[in-house]
């Protein structure tokens, strides 16, 4: 155990040895070796030793024994022993507590201050034999594998090996790192197994120092890097033996030996005091001292010491640096330092200035001033200042602001250092720019600063400028959508140069990249002025492939609802389609063409909200021809069927006036109707191109066999011009094929005559064809006439049947054979029964596997009738009836006993045939089913089946839908079954066990049947079924006499026929009341033993009731049947309508002499019933000819004469009872009456004249008259009536038809014309239609008139009915129609008169209101017709056309604004009225006629136009050889004068069209020589050449042309006289002047731009000029305007110029140009400057030649600035001075600058603003924040605001912009001021700042703010 501790101590070095250690020593270096600690055990062992150290603390073990001590190993801080040996050992938390890991597993937790092991913890841990030992040093990995004892090192960031010594086998290693100022090594401390202790350098691994040392030894790994170098190692007792075991373990020291090394290591260490000691090298101490300082300092920098410490740090590095006696050091380590703060910073750069000022010290200062204010002083860094300071890439600082967003920063270090930033790369500062950056930020900036140091220092960048420009201007709409488009205009406009500034010799004069950019500020511009104007927010891409049509879709698109686009367009698209001169109706329309076009290509045709939208902007349409043509477009892409609102639009349009438009809008209605007919059919789209296409469409439609299919093919045939024979035709032939022969005769009663004659004989020869085609050739040779066709179509029809016998059924027919009706019954009963037996054998569906026998036919129809389908085709071919063959079937069924299909059948009949037949097929089945139930034949029945009831209800429903005859049949049989019915519930109990005695299986009463009180209940047997029911039945059929008849359906009834018992007769000597009586005997018998009374009495009463009516209708007396039958003739007579069947019946019963008595009675006593007069006489005249009573008979035909006609006119609602009955000439009186019905027709009249042999002629004439005259007066009372439909006059059509076909019948016409004539003009002269009726009835008469022109009136009235009346009706027709006692006419609104044009002394009084031009072609007609002078037409055409449409609408334009050049519609009306002047075949009328129209014009485009007009029409009055001389003379004195207001107003229209109409210029219209001088002195002219922001200006060129052309005036000359005025300008004598001063100052004048601008119209070869008075100035004034001008070729000869100009300059110094292009500049300028110092000129060429050189010596510039404040040359040196700030050499921003005071000059200026900032520049923090208080304290805020924004956004002033308006905002703020803002536009500001900072007090105190002010 390991526990004796011995602490050595010497008395030189603070340490004892023990005992004499020998050590062999080699190498290159010298240690002392020190024994610091023995360790010493009772027994002599071989230890297994390890050991570490760390800042406060060393550790040995040695196997089972811990010893702690201090890092000096002076003290024992803890010695354990454990049981077993200790693995693992370690020391944390600064030697508090100590980890010790046993052998056995253990773990320990010792604390050390209290020795004690606070925890013990048993882990099993498993010993490796191989364990690696790494240490990390830099970037290298030093691994040492004990296993292998082989050292490697590795690459720390890959692990990689790097090298490896696999030759020096090592025990243990350990590190440490060697530095002085110049190198760093690594030492290796390496103990090999050969027992040497080895000191060792890398790289390279050479052996420094080397000891030998026991076997048993180890290193100390120490955890910090030591100079020292500590050992533990075994000793033996005896020292010199190598192989004893251990007795003693020491602790050694290895310190290095020699001064230097030791110096070096206490410098290493920082002992700076004991350093000091080395006299010889206290300098280097005190540097490295500094040095130890200046790694401080950067630790201090980046925060990790306190103010304290770093106050400390800065007065010793200021203490030592006063001791250093190298002042370059000195200067050095101040620009080097990096010193906490800004203050300290500053001292110390001012320090290194006393003691060494160097050039080098003052761009400290000024950069370390440029850090300040880029920085702050309050966040000044001294680690960011160095890195700064030592930069020497000034625009990589400017990128990264740039890159960061920081563009006050960069703007800053570009002013500062602008001059040197002419080596910049573009696109890395252009790509520096973020994305992000706001444009309001950058666009300043640019436009100041960036922008104009592009184009003077890097003109070759100007394209990719442009190009990055224009991008980011269209980015500007994604990242800034909230300003857009302002922002993109404005970023844009930054890189369009004005044209002044452009130079046409340059690369990039109107390069492509320029040309995008203006194009884009253009778009931009157009789309503020969108935004602005019509708040239309359109996107750029958008804007840019539209045009200015597809902006106004756009607005239009945008609209919400239809109801808004009145006023959209009002107030939007008006006022854009007028800024673009775009016709507003030509737009709207193209708008809806292309609304439509959308909307019908998309899917979803549904929904038709564009039809709304489309119709609104129509109505917003004025033109009426393009509104025509819209509805047309709507019409043809509206969704079929049209909604409501386009049918409403369509008929309002349809209604419309005007032959232009009518018959297209019909023609579109038409083809709109067929589109919406065809989509009924499922026909969308059709093409159809001719009349094959369009019939094949038609069978289409009639395949369908719809309803309305053969309407909507005739009306596709109407459209399309095709007979519409041909459609019925083929109608016909598919009603054919389908049997529908009630149909065919339906359609050709419809048709007309003609027509169904065509219809017919086209059946006929189908009908042939197909004839010929079925039968057999020569079948039809026979059937030649109608009834042989016939024949033929029944032959036809019985082979057809036959045929199909045989193929479907196998049934063989002859003719004959079919023909009976026997063997077609008897083939039906075979099939029949066949069906029966084949359904009877069919088996059960569960059981049902086979499938039916069918035929083998391709149609599928069955041989063995196994279907009910079967039957029916069965049925159709032997001509039964589908209800015929299911009677059959059912009482077939019924004969069977198969009642419950039986009654399936009936059932199915009644329901579906609800007619006569089925009545008696009902009627039969419930007697069969009675005489079953008598005869008690088994019968199949359903489950709980109740038969009689059933019986009963076949009785009820036959009654219901039988024949008249069979009625009272059905009646009893009805009666007969309830009874039966009724005894039959008597013998049944119901399902609760009662008796149903009184109940019915009716839920109902019989509403006609008595009521009686239900409270009697009698007391019966219930009664036996099978004895009762056949006797009730027995009773029934015996009261029906067919019971015994066997074939009840076959038989036949005749008329009042009846076969029930209460009806018959004896005559056949039957006595049906025997049966009856034994039958009913039985029945009373047993219901009275069953009590059952109340049914006896029931049953006896209807049995006897009927037997009682059997019998006394056969013993009646023959009077009372007389009086009976003439008491029902009567009756029938009296009835509403007659029936003539029964009369005649009943009137057979009576003799001869009462019926005609009765019948005569009859006819006297009607009162205009012709009906019944009409049956009553008819029956008379048949009874007359019964008993060949001819006088009777003429007499009842008399009657029925009169009846007939009285029938007749009585549908015309004429009367005849005046004459009924009367002789026949009584008859005439009747006419008046007949001629004035205006339903009345000739054929009537002629008729009602043949018929009582009246004259035809009279009647004839009186007719035609009458309906004529009587006819207008009808119409001129209808326009005031009531309207009805029984009031309109008959029409004129008709009227004219009725006349033409009765006028042939006259023998004279000659006294009809004559009447007509006469009767013409007492008609109303605009009843046109009445008018044309009288005028073609004389034509038709055929007589000469000699009155008027029949022809002309005819031609007249046609030209009439096609024109529609514009005017009011004039006083002139009033007074006509007063004198001609005429009424007013409604239709005089709309018509001119006819008889007062035919009057051709009223012609023009009413024309001339009328003429338009749509009403010219009309009139021009009319006045050809009726021979008038047409020159006058026209002139009176040419005025109204100018007063009414071109004067309202020039106003119109005027009054909007429009401008003064071509217009559209203008153009067009005065196209009009051109060509109404041509007409006019006088050339005189037409110039007077010209002349006077214009005159009354206002200046403009279209008075000039309009004189030039004149102009041609006056020389083409001169050019009349037939000219008198009088006329000729007046002529060329009217063409001088209009040649000089010609040109007068051509001029002024010129000016107005160029925008350029001021008073000034208007008044110089008359001296075009003086005008042209003053139009290139326009003001436009410099602000065009000034202008950067794309704007339009006036086109002088053009204006100056025009006005040269018009004037005849010699151009050139005028350009070289101006020439001369402008570059020859005399001014102030002159005699030195500078070439770049002049330039300077020739840049400024207006002259040269006005020069500039007129020579660009004009070619080269006269640009250039030369005389002999030309001066310098006048030759330099030149040379500017040619730069201007001249391309890159041209100006090849501008050096020799350049030489002229020195030469002969106002200095008097003349250079050669290749000496000045190849001297020094430096020395030029200086030989200059010390011979012209003291010329003003001088000093500013040799300041512009230093700029432009970079001449930058001090001295001269500090003469040269002296000289320019001197001579007073404040612009000058202003702009010198903005030049040099980026010069630090000569114009650094020092931090001792007099701040102060230049605030105190911008106050004294009223600059507030800029003095603000100024003092924002102080450095110092608190005497800014005193002087900034102080300031504003005495200053308006608001006025300090106003300047700062209107004053400092030029972008040049790197930020501080807008720390003046945070400062300002802040002091108000603190000082409560906000109200003083309240409303100003800097209130928002306010605003934004206080919720920024978040302050609740200050937000408070807003909001207190506001609430008081009421905001």
């Amino acid at each position: 155990m390991w526990s004796d501790v011995e602490l050595l101590t010497n008395e030189d070095t603070n340490t004892v040895r023990l005992g004499g250690v020998s050590r062999e020593e080699s190498g290159s270096g010298l240690y002392q070796v020190d024994t610091l600690v023995k360790i010493s055990t009772a027994t002599e062992a071989d230890p297994s030793l390890s050991s570490s150290s760390g800042s406060n603390w060393s550790i040995v073990v040695a196997d089972k024994t811990v010893i702690l001590f201090d890092q000096s190993y002076q003290t024992i801080l803890l010695l354990l022993h454990f049981e077993t040996d200790v693995d693992a050992i370690d020391v944390c938390l600064d030697g508090q507590f100590l980890v010790v890991c046993e052998r056995n597993g253990n773990l320990h937790l010792i604390y050390v201050p209290h020795k004690r092991i606070l925890l013990t913890r048993v882990r099993v841990f498993i010993r490796h034999t191989t364990s690696v030992a790494c240490y990390l040093s830099l970037f290298l990995l030093f691994s040492f594998r004990l296993g292998k004892d082989t050292l490697s090192l590795w690459d720390l960031h890959f692990l990689v090996m790097i090298h490896c010594w696999p030759d020096l086998v090592v025990h243990d290693f350990e590190l440490t790192t060697e530095c002085d100022s110049a190198s760093m090594y690594v030492s290796v401390f390496m103990i090999f197994q050969i027992n040497s202790l080895q000191i060792r350098f890398l790289p390279w691994m050479t052996i420094c120092y080397s000891l030998d040392v026991s076997s048993v030894s180890c290193l100390v790994q120490t955890k910090i890097n030591m100079d020292t170098i500590y050992l533990v190692e075994g000793i033996c007792e005896n020292p010199e033996s190598r192989g004893e075991p251990i007795s003693s373990v020491v602790v050694r020291c290895f310190t290095e030996a020699l001064p230097e090394n030791r110096l070096s290591r206490l410098l290493h260490k920082h002992m700076f005091e004991e350093a000091e000691s080395f006299f010889l090298f206290v300098q280097l101490v005190y540097k490295v001292k500094l040095d130890f300082v200046l790694e401080q300092l950067a630790s201090a920098s980046v925060g990790g010491y306190g103010q304290d410490v770093w106050s400390e740090l800065v007065e010793e590095a200021k203490t030592n640096l006063m001791k250093i006696t190298d002042e370059h050091y000195v200067v050095e380590y101040c620009l080097k330092a990096p010193w906490p703060t800004f203050e300290t910073a500053e001292k110390m750069l001012n320090h290194a200035a006393t003691r060494y000022s160097s050039l080098q010290i003052q761009e400290a200062l000024a950069r370390l001033a440029t850090f300040c204010s880029l920085h702050g002083p309050e966040h000044f860094n001294g680690i960011a200042w160095i890195e700064f300071l030592n930069s020497t890439d000034d625009l990589g600082d400017i990128l990264t602001h740039l890159r960061e967003g920081d563009m006050k920063g960069a703007q800053l270090l570009w002013l500062r250092y602008e001059v040197k930033n002419s080596f910049i790369t573009l696109e890395a500062v252009l790509g520096a720019i973020p994305e992000d950056l706001p444009s309001q930020h950058l666009c300043p900036w640019f436009r100041t600063v960036f922008v104009p140091f592009v184009r003077r220092v890097i003109p070759t960048g100007q394209k990719l400028l442009a190009r990055w420009l224009e991008q980011r201007a269209r980015n500007l709409e994604l990242t800034e959508k909230g300003a857009w488009p302002r922002n993109g205009l404005d970023m844009a406009m930054l890189g369009v140069p004005s044209l002044w500034t452009w130079i046409r010799s340059e690369d990039n004069y109107d390069s492509k990249e320029v040309e995008n950019l203006k194009s884009l500020v253009t778009h931009l511009r157009q789309l503020l002025d969108l935004h602005n104007k019509y708040n239309c927010r359109l996107s750029l891409s958008v804007f840019e492939k539209g045009s200015v049509r597809s902006v106004a879709f756009f607005m239009l698109d945008k609209v919400p609802a239809p109801e808004l686009i009145g006023a959209t367009v009002e107030s939007s698209i008006l006022p854009y389609t007028e800024e673009h001169e775009i016709p507003l109706d030509e737009l709207l329309l193209q708008y809806i063409k292309d609304l439509l076009e959308r909307c019908s290509s998309q899917t979803t045709t549904l929904f038709t909200e564009w039809e709304a939208k489309a119709v609104a902007v129509l109505g917003c349409m004025s033109d009426t021809d393009l509104m025509v043509d819209a509805v047309l477009e709507i019409m043809q892409k509206a969704v079929v069927p049209w909604s409501n609102v386009i049918e409403k639009l369509v008929q309002q349009y349809l209604e419309m006036d005007g032959p232009k438009y009518v018959p297209l809008l019909k023609e579109s209605y038409r083809l709109m109707e067929i589109r919406k007919l065809l989509r009924g059919y499922g026909i969308r789209n059709f093409n159809l191109s001719n009349s094959t296409q369009v019939m094949t469409l038609i069978r289409y439609i009639l395949k369908q066999d719809l309803p309305m299919s053969l309407g909507d093919s005739l009306t596709l045939a109407e459209a399309y011009k095709l007979p519409t024979s041909q459609i019925n035709y083929l109608y016909l032939i598919q009603l054919i094929g389908l049997g529908k022969t009630e149909d065919c005769m339906t359609v050709l009663k419809k048709l007309s005559s003609a027509e169904a004659e065509c219809v017919i004989e086209r059946l006929t020869s189908w009908a042939r064809l197909q004839l010929e085609d079925k039968l057999r050739p020569g079948f039809m040779s026979s059937a030649d006439d109608v009834l042989k066709s016939m024949e033929c179509e029944n032959n036809l029809i019985m082979f057809k049947a036959i045929a199909h016998l045989q193929e479907d059924f196998e049934v063989f027919f002859t003719p004959s054979n079919y023909e009976d009706p026997n063997i077609q019954k008897q083939i039906q009963e075979h099939h029949i029964t066949a069906y029966e037996n084949t359904r009877g054998r069919r088996p059960s569906k569960a059981k049902a596997t086979a499938t039916p026998v069918v035929a083998n036919d391709p149609d599928g129809k069955t041989k063995t009738i196994s279907t009910e389908a079967g039957l029916r085709r069965l049925g159709r071919q032997l001509q039964r009836t589908e209800p015929e063959l299911w009677s059959d079937l059912a009482l077939r069924a019924l004969r069977v006993g198969k009642v419950d299909k039986a009654l399936k059948i009936l059932s199915e009949l009644y329901e579906h045939h609800y007619n006569t037949s089925t009545g008696k097929v009902l009627f039969t089945a419930a007697m069969t089913l009675c005489q079953m139930l008598e005869a008690d034949v088994p019968m199949v029945l359903p489950d709980d089946m109740d038969l009689p009831a059933v019986i009963h209800n076949l009785a009820c429903q036959a009654i219901t839908v039988c024949h008249s005859d069979l009625l009272l049949d059905c009646l009893e049989l009805c009666k007969c079954t309830r009874i039966a019915m009724d005894v039959y519930h008597q013998c049944q109990l119901s399902d609760n066990y009662g008796f149903l005695a009184k109940v019915s299986i009716f839920a109902e009463k019989d509403p006609y049947s008595q009521s009686f009180q239900d409270v009697f209940n009698e007391d019966c047997i219930v009664l036996d079924p099978v004895c009762v029911l056949p006797v009730q039945y027995e009773i029934t059929n015996c009261m029906l006499k067919m019971v015994i008849m066997p074939n009840l359906a076959d038989t036949k009834l005749y008329p009042l026929d009846c076969s029930c018992l209460s009806h018959c007769s004896f005559e056949d000597g039957s006595n049906y009341l025997r049966p009856l009586l034994g039958s009913l005997g039985n029945m009373l018998q047993m219901l009275q033993e069953c009590s059952q009374l109340e049914l006896a009495l029931r049953v006896l009463v209807n049995s006897y009731g009927s037997c009682l009516q059997h019998v006394t209708s056969n013993v009646m007396d023959m009077k009372l049947s007389v009086k009976t039958t003439s008491s029902s003739l009567n009756a029938v007579f009296n009835w509403r309508v007659v029936d003539c069947d029964l009369a005649f019946g009943l009137c057979t019963l009576l003799s001869k002499a009462e019926v005609f008595k009765i019948l005569w009675k009859v006819i006297d006593n009607t009162w205009q019933n012709y009906d019944k007069i009409l049956a009553v006489a008819r029956i008379g005249a048949n009874l007359s000819c019964l008993y060949n009573e001819a006088g009777e008979r003429e007499k009842f035909l008399s009657v029925i004469t009169d009846a007939e006609w009285g029938i007749e006119l009585g549908k015309l609602e004429i009367s005849i009872q005046p004459v009924f009955r009367q002789r026949p000439e009584m008859k005439g009186s009747l006419i008046p009456d007949l001629v004035k019905n205006r339903k009345i027709t000739p054929d009537i009249i002629l008729k009602y004249c043949s018929t009582f042999g009246l004259d035809r002629d009279g009647v004839i004439n009186q007719y035609i008259i009458t309906l004529l005259l009587l006819q207008e007066d009808e119409e001129a009372a209808g326009d005031s009536s009531t309207g009805q439909e029984e009031m309109q006059p008959l029409c004129h059509a008709d009227a004219l038809e009725r006349v033409l076909q009765v006028i042939p019948m006259l023998h004279s016409t000659s006294e009809l014309t004559e009447s007509l004539c006469a009767a013409l003009f007492k008609l109303s002269p605009y009843n046109y239609e009445r008018i044309e009726v009288v005028l073609k009835i004389i034509q038709a008469a055929d007589e000469n008139v000699t009155s008027f022109s029949v022809s002309q009136a005819m031609g007249l009235l046609q030209h009439l009915k096609s024109y529609r009346r514009v005017s009011p009706q004039s006083d002139v027709e009033s007074t006509y129609l007063l004198e001609n006692s005429l009424l007013p006419n409604l239709l005089s609104t709309s018509r001119l008169p006819f008889h007062l044009l035919m009057q051709t002394k009223h012609y023009w009084k009413i024309i001339s209101p009328e003429l338009s031009e749509e009403t010219f072609p009309t009139l021009l007609l009319i006045s050809k017709l009726m021979k008038v002078s047409l020159d006058k037409l026209y002139m009176s055409a040419a005025n109204h056309v100018f007063e009414k449409k071109m004067k309202p609408l020039l106003l119109e334009q005027r009054k909007k604004g429009q401008g003064y050049g071509q217009n559209k519609e203008t153009f067009k009306v005065a196209k009009t009225m051109m060509k109404y002047i041509h007409c006019i075949q006088s050339p005189e009328w037409a110039a007077a006629t010209a002349h006077k129209i214009t005159q009354e014009l206002p200046a403009g485009y279209e008075k000039t136009q309009s004189l030039k007009f004149c102009l041609a029409l006056g020389d083409a009055w001169l050019k009349d050889p037939n000219l008198e001389e009088a006329a000729r003379a007046r002529g060329e004195t009217f063409l001088s004068k209009l040649k000089l207001q010609f040109q007068r107003s051509a001029t002024e229209n010129t000016l107005i069209t160029g925008q350029l109409n001021s008073p000034e210029l208007l008044k110089l219209t008359g001296l075009p020589a003086r005008l042209i001088v003053a139009l290139y002195e326009h003001s436009s002219v410099e602000q065009q050449y000034r202008d950067t922001g794309g704007q339009t200006y006036p086109d002088i060129h053009a204006a100056v042309k025009e006005i040269a052309s018009i004037n005849s005036v010699d151009l050139l000359k005028i350009r070289n006289m101006m020439l001369e005025k402008w570059i020859c300008k005399t001014g102030p004598a002159v005699t030195k002047v500078s070439l770049h001063v002049l330039l300077h100052v020739l840049f400024c004048v207006f002259d040269e731009l006005r020069v500039v601008y007129m020579l660009q119209s004009c070619s080269m070869n006269d640009a250039f000029t030369s005389g002999p008075r030309l001066t310098f100035c006048h030759r330099t004034r030149a040379l500017l305007c040619l730069v201007r001008l001249a391309d890159a070729a041209t100006l090849e000869v501008l050096p020799e110029v350049l030489h002229l100009c020195f030469s002969t300059g106002g200095l008097k110094h003349p250079v050669h140009c290749a000496v000045f292009l190849n001297s020094p500049k430096e020395g030029l300028v200086k030989g200059l400057w010390k011979n012209h110092s003291h010329e003003p000129q001088a000093v500013r060429l040799v300041a512009d030649l230093c700029l432009e050189y970079q001449v930058y010596d001090a001295q001269l510039w500090n003469s040269l600035l002296q000289k320019l404040l001197g001579f007073n040359l404040i612009n000058h040196l202003q702009r010198v001075l903005e030049a040099v700030m980026a010069v630090p050499a000569l114009c650094p921003f020092l931090l001792n600058l007099d701040l102060i005071g230049i605030a105190n000059r911008f106050a004294q200026f009223n600059l507030p603003a800029f003095a603000l900032g100024t003092l924002l520049l102080i450095p110092c923090a608190h005497k800014k924040a005193q002087q900034i208080k102080g300031f504003l304290s005495v200053c308006d805020p608001v006025a300090v605001l106003e300047q700062e924004e209107e004053l400092m956004n030029t972008g040049d002033l790197a930020g501080i912009p807008s720390q003046v308006r945070e400062t300002v905002l802040t002091f108000i703020i603190q000082n409560g001021e906000q109200q003083k803002l309240l409303k100003t536009k800097h209130f928002e500001h306010l605003k934004q700042l206080i919720v920024s900072r978040g302050q609740q007090n200050q937000v408070k105190d807003l909001v207190d703010l506001l609430i008081s002010q009421n905001w």
